[in-house]
Formats: C-alpha cells, structure tokens, sequence
C-alpha cells in the first residue's frame, strides 16, 4: 500500500512540473508530507532536488507562442488571448517575429520587403536568427523572469516549417542555430492555427496593402503546403496544440482558452 501511494506521488509529482498543474503539485505535496517521503532517502536522492527545481519552473512565467501558415488568424487570436488572460490577473507581453524590438522591426522590414525576393536562403535564416537572438535577450528573457506570460506571434518552429520545410534547408541545422541564439528558451505551449492555403491565403492577401501580399506571402502554393505539412507533424509532439482556425473567430478563441485551462490553470 505504502509503496502504491509512493509512485502515485512520484507520478503527481514529475506530471505538475511537466504541465505546470498546480492541484498536481499539491497533491503530491499531500502524500509526500502524509507518507513521511521527505525524509526518505531513496526520494531524498531521485526527487527532491527535482522538488526544488519544480518550485523554480513554478515561480517563473510562462512562455506561449502561435504558429501557423499565412492568414491563420494568429495575431487576431493572440489579442484575444490576451485580455482574457489579463483579465484573469496575468500580466501578459505580447510580441511578434520577427520583430518585437526596434532592431527587430528594421529586420522585419527586410525579410518581408517584395523587392529582396532573390535573398538567398541562408542569408534569410540568419537574418531570422539574428532578429530572435535579440527579441529573446531583451524582451522575452525579462518578462519571463518577472513571471509574466509571453505571447509571441511566431518563434522557432516558424523556421523549422518556412526554412528547413519549406526552402528545405537542412534541418538539423536550422535547429542547432535556433537553440543557439535562444540559450534554451523554449516555449511552454505552442498553438498552431491550422486553416486551408487556399484560403489563409485570401485573408493574408486582403489585409495586405499590395494585393499580391508580402514576400513570403507571394510565395507559390506548394511552398505554403509544405509548410503547412510541416507544422501538422509537429503538431503531434507534446508542447504543440493544433486548433481549426476554419471557424468564426469566437469559436476559434474558445478552443484555445479550453487548452489554456488545461495546460495553465
């Protein structure tokens, strides 16, 4: 019996610093103190250093970011995202990529100009990593560490989709230039607004001010389905919620406070 309740709270313990899940974590405080698994010393070695850990993931913010093909309706549900998040007393920074810096945003303004349309690939990455290096040293890194939750519009995975999937650079090294340039700020949760190219496409190109959209949204459309294949393959991986961005906007915000609710609250 002693031992059951022993990997249950092994169990509640490592599921509420993986998920955040602070009922989890009080649950496995419960046994722990109730069961005398303090002063254990096999939990002593294997747990409690883990328990100390926990409280630092738990103090801190807590990083979301939304990816998705062109027109998705990311910067429209991050808003929405936003004040109800403030509304529930969270301070939130809400930020975008590339861009969210001043620097950033003279990045920004290169990589999306329909005039560099023969930027080589490899300048394009780099110009994206030097655009997040700078975004997470001074925007994001900060506000997490004031436990605040931040919100971007776009990060990492938008490279592994545009650049390795769709340019079809390598992707171990996409990757390995991300890690460097983000010294392992990895995001929490990840939404991806999921949507036909066909017509994320047409909203993309409707709110743009040239009718043919911005560089990349001038793109051809097998480009936009790999990239679109892309993001559906990591949308199996554990961080990544996919959500049906074909609905109303109200639907669609609805469907992402749920996961919210499981994943934060």
């Amino acid at each position: 019996m002693r031992s059951s309740r022993m990997l249950k709270s092994v169990f509640f313990f490592f599921e509420s610093v993986k998920t955040h899940n602070y009922y989890l974590f009080c649950s496995w405080s419960l046994i722990a103190l109730t069961e005398g698994l303090l002063y254990n010393y096999i939990i002593n070695k294997i747990i409690l250093t883990k328990f100390r850990e926990g409280l630092a993931v738990l103090a801190e913010g807590f990083f979301i970011t939304f990816e998705g093909i062109e027109g998705s309706g990311k910067t429209t549900q991050i808003n929405l995202l936003a004040e109800y998040l403030r509304e529930q007393g969270y301070q939130v920074l809400v930020s975008r990529e590339p861009g969210g810096t001043a620097l950033g945003e003279k990045i920004r303004e290169l990589l999306l100009d329909p005039q560099y349309d023969s930027m080589d690939y490899r300048t394009e990455i780099l110009l994206y990593a030097a655009d997040r290096a700078q975004h997470v040293r001074e925007k994001i890194k900060p506000a997490l560490e004031q436990g605040k939750i931040v919100i971007s519009d776009r990060f990492v995975d938008s490279n592994l989709a545009y650049q390795a999937a769709g340019r079809g650079l390598d992707y171990e090294m996409v990757y390995q230039i991300n890690d460097w340039v983000i010294d392992s700020t990895w995001p929490d949760l990840t939404f991806i607004l999921d949507i036909e190219i066909k017509e994320g496409l047409k909203r993309a190109r409707a709110l743009s001010l040239d009718e043919a959209g911005d560089r990349l949204e001038r793109e051809v459309d097998d480009f936009h389905q790999r990239v679109r294949d892309a993001y559906l393959e990591m949308a199996e991986g554990e961080r990544f919620a996919l959500v049906d961005a074909g609905g109303d906007r109200e639907e669609v915000q609805k469907n992402i406070k749920k996961i919210i609710a499981r994943r934060l609250f």
